[in-house]
């Protein structure tokens, strides 16, 4: 039987999305810009249900191509207010586009969303030991300081809990437990 998260044993989409995604290290600047809209998304709600309507996000929101969303205007929010396979909050909608705009200008100073994220851990991911789910913390110093940091560069829904769910999702923060299976791959990979 394959020890993991507790959290991942919800259903089989939660446990496929432990087992192939969560705490790898992501570097593609549009899955970043993907997952960061996810985490805001499921703010007040669960990952589950965020996870449900991952595939009706992809499909309203052009593949999460933020070059493209950049340029939606108040008639596209207003079509997506009505797509009942997403979240229709007015302004999370709003944050999507909010981010995008402030994703390209990172790019534009840094080179890339990638190398802005990663250079606040040196581009080495933090390897916690937490034995279990219980001790996991909701937010940290690290992302307190994102949060702030992205605040600044006009991002939205991105408060420091927000920003560590994402720090975990996108392998920065390796929170398996230490006996979950992906842990020790984790901690093992160059």
């Amino acid at each position: 039987m394959v020890k993991r998260c507790k959290w991942a044993d919800y259903n089989d989409l939660m446990k496929a999305y432990h087992d192939k995604e969560w705490g790898t290290p992501e570097h593609d600047d549009k899955f970043l810009y993907e997952l960061l809209i996810l985490e805001g998304m499921q703010a007040g709600l669960s990952w589950n249900t965020v996870l449900q309507k991952r595939n009706n996000f992809r499909k309203a929101f052009d593949n999460f191509d933020y070059n493209k969303i950049i340029r939606y205007k108040e008639n596209k929010i207003e079509v997506l207010m009505q797509n009942e396979g997403i979240i229709r909050n007015r302004l999370k909608i709003q944050s999507i586009i909010t981010n995008a705009k402030s994703l390209i200008k990172v790019q534009a100073e840094f080179g890339s969303f990638n190398k802005y994220i990663w250079d606040f851990v040196n581009n080495k991911p933090v390897h916690n030991s937490w034995k279990k789910l219980e001790d996991l913390p909701s937010n940290t110093e690290l992302s307190n300081r994102i949060s702030k940091d992205m605040k600044k560069r006009g991002f939205k829904f991105i408060g420091s809990t927000i920003i560590y769910s994402f720090l975990q999702a996108i392998g920065i923060v390796n929170d398996h437990t230490t006996d979950c299976f992906r842990y020790s791959e984790l901690t093992n990979s160059p």
